[in-house]
């Protein structure tokens, strides 16, 4: 038997009797009443607080028993004591000790006699399961009153309790109203419960897979005086709780560690100064492109990327302090690694540390090609041999010409403007590109479709035309003056000059010199393709590489009549003139410069 319950008797406790349904909760175990002894007579203790009755109905003592792993006390004939609530009395015959129930009899025949009556409570241990381990009643927990847990010092004067929990819905009371709710629906077998699964891991339940059975009770310690010493399960949740916080500790310290980190690099980012090396670099040197129309980020990535300087922002900001910064010009340039990068600012504004080939408008290729030559360090003539070779591969437009009476294939088509030549690089990658530049301006001025609205038989006569006004003029506003000159003296009606164009930069072409002073002589006694003194129309090809200005000006002649011009001073300035009698006046004004 329990120490809560009444002894087993002939029969289980009936529903009818005063006492079935309710323990009480309001600080008192049991109703005062008579008692049910062993041996079924009568049992008075009136100097001890009132036993607590024991019927069938009573489950409490199960889910104690279940819970907390007690001794059973079916057939052994002992009763584990508990802590020091009342006195104990030791019976002789039973050699039982009872804690705070006071005194009870025990009656060997009575218990024979009610073992054979139950004979099924043997084997399932009296105290662990319940009278029948099923449908009976629990007896409430412990009661409120947390210095009479067990109600016994009311129950001791006979006092009537009141039945908290009579009511339907409360039976049978499973815990005290505080923690009382409802029972949850079955979850399907296919569902599984993920809190449950979170409560069986390891973390969780100590790492070592056991179940825990201090952590459920809600009245953990406050009657049983062997629960705090069993199998150190207080050390062990102290272990738990001090590895729980180490890893929140670990999760929050990370945390905090990475905000600090990133907030660092924003700030570094946003106001602090760009990463940059110091001095003027080291003794490696380093070559660098820098593309037509590169900008200021453009640039720095460039050099970046050569190992000139440590990021891009150092070098805008650099950049953005120099006075001349903006000066920058495409090409190549000769740098040292890993400089600061107001230093590089400064050495590529050195021509010194410029690598390049500057085509001019107007120069003819003899001249690129020494170039090219030079900064390449190739032997001379090396980068003029290729062109003749291979200029079908460097990508001249379709509508480029080549006859056994043009000079060179690429003259007109090497377009003005910087280009990279540095050692290590190959004449035909040089020429290639200049090449790429020329065929993307003419697509651009639409030559194919102007050529036709220009009386041309093509666009290369074109591009001859650009190059003869290039040549010819000055300034910018004697292009425009200069194409209309080569247009009207072209047209089948021209009786001034009969279709001769006579320009002395023709014949100096041929003759690969820049000289003004040709006399006449040796001007009508040469019949080669390109004098235009002694050959009708325009030359074979262009005599050079036209500008941007040239272009237009070929592309939009004036209207005004001018069909003569004379360079009166015989350098800068250049006049026109509409008749042959206006033009001896300019001529004659050019004599006299020469005179002077």
């Amino acid at each position: 038997m329990t120490e809560y319950g009444r002894g087993p008797g002939p029969e289980p406790w009936h529903p009818e009797d005063p006492l079935y349904g309710d323990g009480g909760w309001g600080g008192q175990q049991a109703h005062a009443g008579p008692q049910s002894p062993y041996g079924g007579g009568p049992q008075h203790h009136p100097q001890q607080p009132q036993q607590q009755q024991y019927g069938e109905w009573d489950q409490q003592q199960a889910g104690y028993d279940g819970q907390y792993q007690q001794q059973s006390y079916g057939n052994q004939g002992q009763q584990q004591p508990y802590g020091d609530q009342g006195q104990q009395h030791y019976d002789p015959q039973a050699q039982q000790p009872y804690g705070q129930q006071g005194q009870q009899q025990y009656d060997p025949q009575g218990q024979q006699q009610y073992d054979q009556q139950y004979p099924g409570l043997q084997q399932q241990g009296y105290g662990q399961g319940g009278w029948d381990g099923s449908g009976g009643q629990q007896q409430p927990a412990y009661p409120g009153d947390p210095a009479d847990p067990y109600g016994q010092q009311a129950a001791a004067y006979g006092a009537q309790q009141p039945d908290d929990y009579g009511a339907p819905e409360a039976y049978p009371p499973p815990e005290p109203p505080s923690r009382r709710r409802a029972e949850p629906e079955p979850r399907p077998d296919w569902d599984p419960d993920p809190q449950a699964e979170q409560d069986d891991h390891a973390f969780f339940a100590g790492g070592d897979g056991e179940d825990d059975e201090d952590g459920d009770d809600p009245n953990e310690g406050r009657g049983r005086g062997d629960r705090k010493g069993r199998g150190g399960k207080g050390k062990d949740k102290k272990r738990r709780s001090g590895c729980a916080c180490l890893v929140v500790a670990l999760v929050f310290g990370g945390g905090t560690a990475g905000v600090v980190y990133y907030g660092y690099q924003f700030y570094q980012n946003r106001f602090g100064a760009a990463p940059d090396y110091a001095g003027d670099g080291i003794n490696e040197m380093v070559t660098v492109e820098i593309p037509k129309g590169a900008g200021g980020y453009d640039i720095g990535r460039a050099l970046k990327a050569a190992g000139v300087v440590k990021s891009v922002d150092a070098f805008v900001a650099a950049q953005s302090k120099n006075l001349n910064g903006d000066r920058i010009q495409a090409g190549a340039y000769l740098l040292k690694k890993q400089m600061s990068a107001a230093s590089a600012i400064t050495m590529m504004l050195d021509p010194k540390s410029q690598s390049n080939v500057l085509v001019k408008p107007g120069e003819r290729n003899a001249l690129v090609y020494e170039d090219i030559d030079k900064q390449l360090e190739l032997a001379a003539g090396t980068t003029r041999k290729i062109a003749t070779q291979k200029y079908k591969d460097l990508g001249l437009p379709k509508w480029a010409q080549n006859s056994s009476r043009i000079k060179d294939p690429l003259e007109g088509f090497l377009y003005p403007g910087t280009y990279p030549a540095a050692k290590g690089m190959k004449p035909e990658a040089v020429l290639k590109e200049m090449v790429k530049q020329a065929d993307e301006a003419y697509a651009r001025y639409k030559f194919a479709d102007k050529a036709k609205e220009l009386n041309l038989d093509d666009p290369f006569q074109l591009v001859t035309v650009a190059s003869l006004v290039q040549a010819e003029g000055k300034t910018h506003d004697d292009f425009r003056k200069m194409a209309e000159v080569i247009y009207n003296r072209l047209k089948p009606t021209n009786t001034e000059t009969n279709q001769l164009l006579q320009f002395d930069s023709t014949f100096n072409y041929l003759k690969g010199q820049s000289n003004i002073h040709i006399s006449e002589k040796e001007i009508n006694s040469n019949q080669d393709p390109y004098n235009t003194y002694t050959n009708r129309g325009l030359p074979p090809g262009p005599i050079g590489n036209p500008g941007d200005d040239a272009l237009r000006a070929a592309l939009n002649p004036t209207q005004d009549g001018w069909i003569y011009f004379v360079a009166t001073d015989g350098l800068h300035k250049t006049e026109f003139a509409k008749t042959y009698a206006e033009f001896l006046k300019l001529k004659d004004k050019f004599d006299a410069t020469k005179s002077n």
